[in-house]
Order: structure tokens, then sequence, then C-alpha cells
């Protein structure tokens, strides 16, 4: 005799009033689902799949939004970037912008404003060479306050110094990866390094700031700019001016970041003879405030996207339910029509058939949990991206998941409930 004859066969509680007790709707709707361990798996792998993706997703998502919100506010949020760029506010601007100069930097160090600095910063892509290994990195000449407008922590040595700056000594500074890179586990302060053809003493070595990829601080090394404006790199324009990348101020009270913003405005607008209003602006400030606040918002819609985007899995695992339960109903027709022949009312075969879908969907959403977390786990074990699970991705992926289970499952077991218990008997 097979599982599912016996457990039809079976003598049943009824409570008073005919119903069958909660512990026994239990029972019988798990035995059900292991006497059907295969179909019973498949039926959850759409609820495996969609929990998989949405944690998943969710976590990397949250993970990378945070290691961009980090490294921008690392920056310091009353920081404000100018570079050589029209900004996007309407007509004005050249689609070529001159570059900055250092011109540009002597004007609004003139105006004594109440920032740290003005930072100027020379970059560009250069091989570096070390006795044992050699590595192209991204090369940045500039001054000492450097290291206090972007927070700069030192693991070894020392970070450039005015001295070293005005008399554009041959040092250099080198980010933790760099340094790994090049010397590995030994010592690097005290070492020399070639650049240009040129030898360069490493004074100091970063400490570790995490990310990686382009424009990671630990994949940069540093330069006293006037060393890498006139010795290692060309930086003149055609004009003879030397040229920079950007120029970075740091406000010291928050409360002047617009003013300052402004007053920096109209200086580099008279620095190079632009009209006032702005329509001719070829440079670009920046405010980090506000620019953290987008991004923030920006990175925050897209994990949401994602996460909706891994919830249509969700939806084809909730369908897969409900036809598995419907053929399930149509299979046990008989049961159905025995049971209620004992004194079991429409409620109790509703409440199994719901008890069954929404074991499928609990289950199914637990082992998506534990899927959807290993690559997350894996990622940041080995450091690539810091990526930990949070109790919303999860919280959010179960709740889904029973939510499904429930919504799908309520028309077969509505479907079952209202079968009439003569014709359920006489059903082949």
């Amino acid at each position: 005799m097979s599982t599912t004859n016996k457990r039809i066969l079976e003598p049943v509680t009824v409570e008073h009033g005919g119903g069958l007790n909660i512990a026994e709707t239990l029972k019988m709707a798990a035995d059900s689902l292991l006497a059907n361990r295969v179909r019973s798996f498949l039926t959850m792998l759409g609820v495996i799949i969609g929990v998989a993706s949405v944690v998943s997703l969710m976590t990397l998502g949250n993970g990378a939004s945070n290691a961009i919100t980090n490294q921008v506010a690392a920056i310091g949020t009353n920081s404000l970037t100018i570079f050589a760029a029209p900004p996007n506010r309407g007509p004005g601007g050249s689609a070529s912008s001159p570059p900055l100069t250092m011109a540009d930097l002597t004007a609004i160090t003139a105006m004594k404003l109440p920032v740290v600095g003005p930072v100027p910063q020379f970059s560009t892509a250069a091989a570096i060479d070390a006795p044992a290994a050699d590595k192209t990195a991204s090369v940045i000449g500039t001054t000492a306050e450097y290291q206090q407008v972007q927070s700069i922590v030192m693991e070894s040595g020392t970070f450039l110094s005015a001295d070293h700056v005005r008399s554009s000594a041959s040092v250099i500074v080198l980010g933790a990866q760099l340094k790994k890179d090049l010397f590995g586990s030994g010592t690097a302060v005290g070492e020399t390094v070639r650049i240009s053809g040129k030898l360069l003493r490493v004074i100091g070595v970063m400490a570790a700031k995490g990310g990686g990829g382009f424009g990671s601080i630990d994949d940069q090394a540093y330069v006293p700019i006037g060393l890498a404006q006139l010795q290692l790199f060309s930086a003149r324009t055609s004009s003879g001016q030397l040229r920079v990348n950007t120029i970075t101020v740091s406000v010291i009270d928050a409360e002047d970041v617009d003013f300052v913003q402004e007053r920096i405005e109209m200086t580099l607008r008279d620095q190079r003879k632009l009209n006032q209003d702005g329509s001719q602006d070829d440079f670009s400030v920046i405010n980090q405030a506000a620019f953290l606040a987008t991004l923030t918002q920006i990175t925050g819609l897209l994990t949401t996207f994602l996460a909706a985007i891994a919830g249509i899995s969700l939806l084809v695992g909730g369908i897969g339910i409900m036809n598995i339960m419907l053929v399930s109903v149509t299979e046990r027709t008989r049961e159905i029509g025995l049971r209620r022949a004992v004194g079991a009312q429409s409620r109790d075969i509703l409440l199994q058939f719901m008890i069954e879908a929404t074991v499928l969907s609990l289950f199914g959403g637990i082992i998506g949990v534990i899927v959807g977390s290993i690559l997350p786990i894996v990622l940041t074990a080995i450091g690539t991206l810091d990526a930990p699970i949070t109790a919303d991705s999860v919280v959010i992926s179960l709740t889904v998941a029973i939510a499904t289970g429930l919504f799908f499952g309520i028309w077969p077991a509505r479907r079952a409930a209202q079968l009439n218990p003569i014709e359920a008997l006489r059903f082949e």
C-alpha cells in the first residue's frame, strides 16, 4: 500500500463541532509534502532562486553603494573640487575647455579664504620600477596639504612635507596596494623606485582604505607637484603655463561652503576672462556634500531596481506553487472526500492546503537565503567587496516568499475546500 493511501486511511482526531485540530492539520500537510519529496523540491526551486537573487543582489548592491559613498565621504563633505569642464547647467562653456593652471591656483590662494588648501593635483599614469617588480599606476603630483584635505592616514613613514614640495625633492609616497605589488611583505620606506628614468626615495606608505579598481587610493603614488610637472612628466600648456588636473579646497566651517564656492567661481571667471553670469564657464566646482547626497540617492535607487528585477523570480516561483497545488488538489480529490465524510469542515481543507503552500515557500525562502548569502560572504572574505548580509534583506526576502506562497496558494486551497463531498468520493 502506498504512503499516500496509508496516510488517508489513518484515523483522524475530530474536534467538537466536526473539525480537525491544528496539530493534525499540520501533520497531514507535512505528510503530504514528504510523500512527494522531489515534486515538493522542484516546486520550491522557483522560490529558492528568487530569494537567493534578491538577497544576493540587495547585499552586493548595498556593499557597492557603501564602498562608493565611503570613498567620497572620506574626502570630506566640506570639500570643493575644481576641474576644467563646463558645468551641466544649460548653454555655455566650450566642449574642449582650457586646462586649469598654476595661475588659477595662485588666484584662488590670493583670496585668503577660510579653507585648507587650495591643493593642486597633477596626475598621469606611469610605469614605476622597483628592484624586484614594476607596475603601471597613477602618479599624483600634489602638496603637503593633500594629506589633511583627503584625510590620509599613514601606515609607515611620512607624507610629503612643505620642504619636499618647495625643493621638488625626489621622494614618493606609496598607496598600500601599490607598496605590496612593488615590495611584497618587505619594507618599502627608505627603498628607491624609478619613474621616467629618475630615482625616487620612498618616504611613506599610506594605510589601506579598501576598494579596488580604477582610481583606488591604495593603487596610487604621490610626489611633490613641481617634481611631477617639471621633471617626471610634461605639464606645460601650449602657452607655457603649468597645468593641473584638479584643485581641491576643504572649507573649515561647513556653513561657509556656499560662500567659498561662489567666491572661487567669481575669481576663476576673472582669471579666465569669462562673463560673471556663468554663461561662459569652462570649469566646474563640485560641492562634495551635494555630490554625496545625489550619489547616495542614485545607488539606493539602483539597489532597489536590482532587487525588484530579482523579485520577478519570486513571481515565477509563486506561479509554480499554484500550478503544483492545483495538480495536487486533482490528485487528492478522493482523499478530500474521505476527510469530509469523517467530519472535516471546508475550513480544515482550506487550512491544510494553505499550510502546504506556506511551508513550501517558507522552506524555499530559507534555502534561498543560504544560497544567496554564499557569494557576498566569499567576496567579503577575500576582500573584493565589503558586503555583509543585512537583516533587512533576509526579512524582506522571507516575508515576500511567505506572502507569495499564501497569495498563490489561496486559489488551489479554496478549490479544494469547495469540492462537493459526494462528487469527491466518486472521483476516479
